[in-house]
């Protein structure tokens, strides 16, 4: 598959960050090319899985979508909140680990940037920015999460749609969400250069065996998984 341009597409312009909130970047646009092109109608119910700046969120409200937001972080909740009322969008947005924030619901589209660098350590983080980004030693400890829960949360012909990194295993993805009875593929790939954390963990990266001593280049993957 090649990989896909990134452009900001329908993201909104203008949003609001307080400090520590992750700022939409070339994942967020890949993941709303991807948005874009389902058939998402008015009155749908929708689920973002870690909000940051509620730049989905407010995509998905801009076509009528019924959009609960859920973040693990409060300055996140508080900045997709003001972005959405700035914008008139009855977005809800929720605070909280999203498995108990929308225990028993089930939705017709979820979609998720989740946290996936790989990052020394067992534990995931539980205060600073890092929260946004960091997913334990091989980038999978919220993705697995999304693949075991993904089932729970879809009606029946419902859509997951999530991005990561190809550090983390598209194919692993995949067929964990297969396994689950999900029609499951990868829609879209892109590269982009990677960033200051990316750069900082080069050493620990090539000594796990995720990147090379050349690599500077971040292959960003969308999994599109749907509900029978």
């Amino acid at each position: 598959m090649a990989s896909t341009a990134l452009t900001w597409g329908t993201l909104p312009a203008g949003l609001i960050a307080l400090p520590g909130v992750y700022q939409p970047q070339g994942d967020t646009r890949l993941l709303a090319q991807a948005l874009a092109q389902e058939p998402l109608g008015p009155g749908a119910d929708v689920l973002e899985i870690g909000t940051g700046t509620g730049a989905l969120a407010i995509q998905a409200a801009r076509r009528g979508a019924g959009v609960t937001a859920v973040d693990v972080s409060w300055r996140a909740v508080v900045t997709a909140r003001l972005n959405a009322v700035r914008r008139r969008l009855p977005v809800r947005v929720v605070h909280g680990d999203f498995a108990a924030a929308v225990i028993g619901s089930r939705f017709d589209l979820v979609i998720s940037n989740p946290p996936y660098v790989p990052a020394p350590g067992s534990g995931l983080p539980v205060r600073g920015p890092e929260r946004a980004w960091d997913a334990g030693p091989d980038g999978r400890a919220v993705i697995d999460r999304i693949c075991t829960s993904a089932p729970a949360l879809l009606h029946p012909g419902g859509v997951l749609l999530m991005v990561h990194s190809g550090m983390c295993g598209a194919q692993e993805t995949v067929d964990r969400l297969t396994a689950r009875g999900l029609v499951t593929e990868v829609t879209a790939r892109a590269c982009v250069p990677w960033g200051p954390v990316l750069r900082s963990r080069r050493a620990w990266l090539q000594q796990q065996g995720l990147t090379t001593e050349a690599g500077e280049l971040e292959e960003l993957v969308v999994i599109r998984a749907q509900s029978l």
